[in-house]
């Protein structure tokens, strides 16, 4: 593991940690009993199999 050789000040440090961000999930709609929902791309399965609740119910 890497280990720094030096302390990094605070100011870097923040710097350093404004750069990251969360991106939000990729919506796709999806056709479940002729209802369109607009759901995350990855749970598309998930959904149509029945094995999570549908959103708005």
């Amino acid at each position: 593991m890497a280990v720094p050789k030096r302390r990094m000040s605070r100011s870097n440090t923040r710097h350093r940690r404004a750069q990251w961000r969360a991106t939000t999930p990729a919506l796709v709609p999806v056709v479940v009993d002729g209802r369109t929902y607009q759901v995350p791309q990855r749970l598309v399965r998930a959904y149509e199999r029945g094995l999570l609740p549908l959103p708005g119910k």
